[in-house]
Parts: C-alpha cells; structure tokens; sequence
C-alpha cells in the first residue's frame, strides 16, 4: 500500500540519516517504526493474543502456579 505523509524537516532529515545508516529503505524504515509505534500502543491487542494462546493449550492449570505468577506479576514494574 503505497500512501503519503508530511513529516517535519528535522523528522524527515533524521530518519534518511538512519536509513541510510541502518541501509534500509525509507519505506522499511517507516513501516518498522510504525509497526513498533502500534504494539507498544495496542497493550490490549497483545493481552488478547495471548488470552487466545492460553485458551487453546489443553493443560490444566495448577491454581498454586497461578497465584505464584499473579504475586510475581503483580510485584513487576512493566
């Protein structure tokens, strides 16, 4: 999908020097960029991924394993 954006000059300078530096093309440079902008903004995007994950394994899950990983969880800075 081809599309068109305005950037600010510095932005746009900025981004040619890493893509350059990185050798990639504009194009993947802003396509990693936004991609990696949209999963660190749709947390619940990836909680509901993983909700589907969880529910397809068959195991059963051990309620001591579960309040373990809550407590550890829940004591996380994420």
């Amino acid at each position: 999908m081809k599309t068109a954006v305005s950037l600010p000059d510095d932005l746009f300078r900025a981004a040619e020097r890493h893509a350059r530096r990185t050798r990639k093309s504009r194009s993947q440079l802003y396509a990693e960029a936004l991609s990696e902008y949209l999963a660190r903004h749709a947390p619940d995007e990836v909680t509901e991924a993983m909700n589907q994950v969880m529910d397809q394994l068959e195991e059963p899950t051990d309620p001591f394993v579960t309040a373990a990983a809550r407590r550890i969880l829940e004591r996380s800075e994420w």
